[in-house]
């Protein structure tokens, strides 16, 4: 995410027309899938540990339908930032624009209700492919011949991405086709963390990584294959086949975290990847702003290709370092208001002591009655 967000706002010039951007954007076809991904698998982690307290399975989808609520809500607080920020060239329509936290939030409010509808982890799992598959598979049409013109624009873009062009934009994040990732996450998730699966996490990981890689070489062979499907077939925004081999190499990456853990480096000590992880939202919220926003560290497509890669160290170094910030001072604003509101309660007990006090209260009390000289 940082390597293709830094390169694509900081190169200029004749860097920004060679192969070495070219493949750095190539890359930025995983991040996107993979927040979307993962907000469903930790959907079934949450809900999990919510089930462990013996919490219904209508109060599981309510909360997670309140969380998708709040990602939504963060989502358009984070345009309104952005509008600000961006004055005075910033146009009012920015504040509509459908991007990444607005797909999950919807996305995590769609689960929450397939969760209410659908109370097993059988038939949730079940549904949630199917509902992938559809999503996938009507994708090429919401884009061209289903278009849904009658609606507005800002509605409409939610569905295909148009905003106010007119036809669908390939760097906005509609529901169709991303929503997909996220069921695809939902599914993946309440596979590997059941209990069957929990009993030997090894093979279970092992097999995800197989499956992933299967789904890639199945991807590529469907592709070449001279059957189409859509009248308009565009395989790097819309095209089924492009979603599968993007599945594929999210169960790769779900195996590649597992293995990394379990064996690579991530058993020596600290890893940035795994302190990021715990403050995602807060990561991306705060990068953006210091890459593409008015206070970017660089000057913006004027970057020779070292000067964005040292731009590049710094940013990650940065959010490192607020990661670690973040989660080393979570929940102290609870125990500080705590400690504020015990020396304030500890006062007026205090207080209430004294006025209560042979001294204070008894006197007032038992003043005796003067008798006169």
């Amino acid at each position: 995410m940082f390597e293709v967000h830094c390169y694509d706002s900081w190169l200029g010039g004749a860097a920004r027309n060679g192969a070495f951007y070219r493949w750095s954007q190539l890359l930025g076809s995983i991040p996107g899938p993979l927040f979307i991904f993962i907000s469903g698998v930790s959907c079934v982690l949450v809900a999990d540990r919510i089930r462990r307290k013996g919490a219904p399975e209508n109060r599981i989808a309510m909360h997670t339908i309140r969380r998708g609520a709040e990602v939504f809500g963060l989502g358009l607080l984070f345009r309104v930032q952005e509008f600000t920020l961006g004055q005075p060239a910033a146009p009012w329509t920015d504040l509509l624009r459908v991007d990444v936290l607005n797909v999950i939030g919807l996305t995590i409010v769609l689960m929450g209700v397939l969760m209410w509808i659908a109370r097993s982890r059988r038939a949730t799992t079940i549904a949630s492919v199917g509902i992938a598959a559809v999503v996938a598979l009507v994708t090429p049409l919401m884009w061209t011949t289903w278009q849904p013109r009658w609606l507005p624009w800002y509605l409409e873009s939610y569905i295909n991405g148009v905003h106010i062009y007119g036809t669908p934009q390939p760097w906005l994040f509609p529901i169709f086709p991303w929503a997909a990732f996220g069921f695809v996450g939902l599914a993946t998730g309440l596979l590997i963390l059941s209990e069957g699966a929990m009993r030997k996490p090894a093979r279970t990981l092992g097999i995800c990584g197989a499956a992933g890689a299967a789904l890639f070489l199945v991807a590529y062979w469907l592709d070449a294959r001279p059957i189409k499907l859509y009248p308009v077939y565009d395989y790097w925004h819309t095209s089924p086949n492009f979603f599968v081999a993007r599945v594929g190499v999210l169960l790769l990456v779900v195996f590649a975290g597992y293995a990394w853990c379990r064996w690579g480096l991530g058993t020596v000590g600290f890893s940035p990847l795994a302190q990021m992880g715990q403050t995602s939202l807060l990561v991306y919220w705060v990068h953006i702003e210091f890459v593409y926003g008015r206070f970017s560290i660089l000057p913006k497509r004027a970057q020779t290709i070292p000067m964005a890669t040292l731009g590049l160290v710094i940013i990650f170094a940065a959010m490192v370092l607020l990661s670690i910030a973040r989660t080393r001072t979570k929940g102290r604003g609870g125990e500080i208001l705590a400690a504020v509101r015990e020396w304030f309660g500890a006062g007026e007990k205090a207080k209430a002591s004294s006025a209560r006090g042979p001294i204070g209260g008894l006197e007032r009390r038992r003043r005796p009655v003067s008798t006169g000289p």
